[in-house]
């Protein structure tokens, strides 16, 4: 019990110092408070003008760096375009030479879009996966798995692991 007294009076004459520190401190001024007020608001308006010069700027940045991308894309494919124009200036009817103009622009696109990382989504003879394929079409087919893909009316692509577009199928009914 003696012991609980003795540390009741030592909180008791610690708390005592602390308010006769608090009350020997020297009193700030009106005149410091409104200044430190003053340098505090200056701060604050400050720091809120850097924060939204830095949003600004990194807005412009995103923007920019959208732009450079599809000009990059953009780029490449003017070739292809130059291509087409000149197939359809050519002189004549010969289909067969249309035809390999026309797959040879083809072939052209399809690479473009494998080195942008682009790839297209095999489908015929695969499983229906509604996060990759949209079936626009069902069809009983003899000796096919039920779900299994029998057709592709527009093929899908992915640019690495998102969909950019899914492919337009055809599916088997058992």
């Amino acid at each position: 019990m003696a012991q609980d007294d003795k540390d009741t009076a030592d909180v008791q004459a610690s708390e005592t110092a602390s308010a006769a520190a608090a009350a020997d401190a020297p009193e700030e001024s009106p005149d410091q408070v409104r200044r430190q007020r003053d340098d505090y608001y200056d701060r604050l308006l400050r720091k809120t003008a850097e924060f939204d010069n830095y949003r600004k700027r990194i807005d412009r940045e995103r923007q920019q760096v959208g732009e450079a991308a599809a000009a990059d894309l953009l780029e490449e494919l003017l070739p292809l375009l130059d291509d087409m124009e000149r197939a359809l200036r050519a002189e004549g009817s010969d289909a067969e030479a249309i035809r390999r103009g026309v797959e040879l622009i083809h072939k052209q696109l399809l690479e473009t879009l494998r080195k942008r990382g682009v790839r297209p989504i095999e489908s015929l003879g695969a499983d229906f996966d509604p996060h990759y394929h949209m079936a626009v079409a069902h069809e009983p087919a003899e000796g096919r798995r039920d779900g299994e893909i029998i057709e592709e009316f527009r093929r899908g692509y992915m640019l690495g692991d998102r969909l950019l577009r899914p492919a337009m199928v055809k599916v088997a009914k058992g």
